[in-house]
């Protein structure tokens, strides 16, 4: 059984920095992607980045770029996204999501597990 586990979320100034976190476990996850989504109160939920867990290779939504990094620890099982230059625009609930394959999605319905979502809350 997958499970996604989120943590690191909080509240931070504009301007501030957060990392998010995602623990997955229940199998082996080198021909996943993870990916990260948001929701903000009253909006659909939206792709961040993913990552492809084998390469390392990544992919950014472009609110994203220049500002947030996705890694990965193979070893750890785990994925994290570094948020900088935070915007109130960023609050929303973030969510670890994974689907098997290698190719880059960003539509929600092509990943199949999903964490329970952390939140993030930029004050302006």
């Amino acid at each position: 059984q997958v499970q996604l586990v989120e943590s690191g979320g909080g509240l931070v100034q504009t301007g501030g920095s957060l990392r998010v976190s995602c623990a997955a476990s229940g199998r082996a996850f080198s021909d996943y992607t993870l990916g990260w989504f948001r929701q903000a109160p009253g909006k659909e939920r939206e792709f961040v980045g993913a990552i492809i867990m084998t390469s390392g290779w990544t992919s950014y939504a472009d609110s994203a770029k220049g500002r947030f990094t996705i890694s990965r620890d193979n070893a750890k099982n785990m994925v994290h996204l570094q948020m900088n230059s935070l915007k109130p625009e960023d609050t929303a609930v973030y969510y670890c999501a994974a689907r098997r394959g290698v190719i880059f999605l960003t539509n929600s319905y092509n990943y199949d597990y999903w964490g329970q979502g952390t939140q993030v809350t930029v004050s302006s």
